[in-house]
């Protein structure tokens, strides 16, 4: 026994490791009493995630996919209703049956498919090129003051440059192709990225890290077992942040005397006139965006039980 009656003072009488300072004592085998942190709601074990009560119909998938629906089909309720009472032109907004047969058109001279896939294939390189570099470098600077203070301020300059800015210098560099359209593409996915990753881990519990370093932990398995599965839902904030980004800036990207992709479809439909096809791409641009999002949320919450 120790002063003060505890007979736990440093360490873990099961693996003998010392506790770092500071962390709450561990509770003896078979001891009724409960620790603050147990008392806490954990993530997928009946307490609120997002600080939301999880009782109510909210708690069905269905019913939230039922009223996110409302509002996309109020809005094709009022652009119908505007074909009817004619209160912008059909020039202006092309009626929903305009922007179908315009889709039905392009499927049927096999276009469409075709401008949705290398769209598509551009933006998941792209994005998992400039999502890997983001939380590389996020890793480092977060980590490391030295890399702070060299990388960050150059970092934070870069990244309020204009999307559009980049297009020239890309063209001179890597001519007008695959590389330069990518390139960009990565660019606009890093930087969402590496700034969630930078702030995030700039605030990791201190106890919680050096917990880790008691067992053992250093470096890189310090950052993977302990420092990065504590900012996981930071993490993917980044991602998605980033993937939206990703999406942004392809329209930028395909602008590149483009000859293919959703937006070559863009400005082609603008030259010639044809509206129903600019709707019909930023549809394709919303419907796409959404559902890469929602895989990347999908995978969120598998990495959240998994890991925070």
């Amino acid at each position: 026994m120790t002063r003060g009656g505890n007979p736990y003072p440093t360490g873990n009488s099961v693996t003998g490791v010392a506790r770092p300072e500071g962390l709450a004592p561990l509770a003896a085998p078979g001891s009724t009493v409960a620790t603050a942190d147990a008392a806490q709601p954990q993530p997928g074990r009946g307490g609120p995630a997002h600080g939301w009560s999880q009782a109510g119909p909210l708690r069905h998938g269905w019913v939230r996919l039922l009223l996110g629906l409302i509002l996309p089909a109020l809005i094709v309720t009022v652009w119908q209703l505007n074909s009817v009472t004619g209160l912008f032109s059909a020039v202006q907004v092309p009626p929903p049956a305009a922007v179908f047969n315009a889709a039905v058109e392009l499927i049927q001279r096999g276009e469409l498919w075709t401008h949705v896939g290398i769209s598509t294939q551009r933006v998941l390189l792209g994005f998992t090129f400039g999502a890997a570099l983001g939380l590389a470098v996020g890793s480092v600077v977060g980590l490391s003051r030295i890399a702070d203070a060299l990388l960050a301020p150059t970092i934070g300059a870069l990244r309020a440059v204009p999307s559009l800015a980049w297009v020239p210098l890309l063209i001179l560099w890597m001519k007008i192709g695959e590389d330069s359209k990518i390139t960009l593409i990565l660019i606009g996915a890093f930087f969402p990225v590496f700034t969630t990753v930078y702030l995030a881990l700039r605030h990791v519990d201190r106890n919680l890290v050096e917990a880790g370093r008691a067992f053992g932990l250093n470096g890189f398995k310090l950052l993977t077992t302990v420092q990065l599965p504590a900012v996981i839902p930071s993490v993917f904030s980044g991602l998605r942040l980033g993937l939206a980004q990703a999406w942004l800036f392809l329209v930028a990207a395909e602008l590149i005397a483009s000859s293919l992709g959703l937006g070559y479809l863009l400005s082609d439909s603008q030259n010639n006139g044809r509206v129903d096809r600019i709707f019909l791409a930023i549809i394709l641009l919303a419907v796409i965006g959404k559902t890469t999002d929602a895989l990347l949320g999908i995978a969120e919450k598998w990495a959240v039980r998994r890991w925070a």
